[in-house]
């Protein structure tokens, strides 16, 4: 549960830094960092691919700026390549986002099957107990009743907490999802507006 909440503050970070400044790849020329934050993901795996069709590497450096600046534009074709890396990272970080879920799965679904399993098992014993006595009575039959009992509450207690962590898990995640799926597209908006060419003739020739 910290995880989710720490990715959430470092993602509403992440994006009101990079919302003040009007020039994408800003961040990225800084080398800013925003672990924890799922998001931010997106944004360096789009600069790299950006970086690399623009300048020929991803590396960032003193010069970096000022090839930028002079740097050609590229082609709609590179930019569908910027646009699988985004994606790809977005799949990357939701598979490491879901693999969270998996104890808490396991508990929901698993919990309820061993407290059945005591509950028989308890039934089992009291009827063994019933049989050497000879004849049913309470003194015979109440330890192995409440043992499984015992059993079937305990096994509740930890669904019930488990299921309700594995709802606001299974929720936080796919709004992370959502987030990023929205974010990589108002990047790849930003990137197509600054460095794409749009001209018919190029497109033609990447054709």
């Amino acid at each position: 549960m910290r995880v989710i909440r720490f990715a959430r503050k470092q993602t509403i970070r992440f994006l009101e830094a990079f919302r003040q400044d009007r020039q994408p790849l800003r961040l990225y020329e800084r080398n800013a960092r925003f672990t924890g934050a799922p998001i931010f993901n997106v944004y360096r795996a789009g600069c790299e691919e950006l970086a690399f069709h623009l300048l020929g590497s991803a590396e960032v450096d003193e010069t970096f700026r000022a090839r930028l600046g002079i740097a050609e534009k590229i082609s709609p074709a590179q930019m569908n390549a910027v646009r699988a890396a985004m994606e790809r990272a977005v799949g990357e970080t939701a598979l490491e986002l879901e693999s969270q879920m998996i104890l808490l799965a396991t508990a929901v679904s698993g919990a309820p099957f061993l407290g059945l399993l005591g509950t028989v098992w308890g039934v089992m014993d009291t009827f063994t107990d019933v049989a050497v006595a000879g004849s049913p009575n309470l003194t015979t039959m109440a330890p192995g009743v409440s043992g499984a009992l015992i059993t079937t509450v305990t096994a509740l207690c930890v669904a019930i907490p488990a299921m309700f962590g594995y709802n606001f898990l299974v929720t936080s995640i796919r709004g992370m999802i959502v987030q990023m799926d929205n974010f990589a597209a108002e990047l790849a908006s930003e990137f197509e507006h600054k460095y794409v060419e749009h001209n018919s003739r190029v497109a033609d020739l990447v054709r």
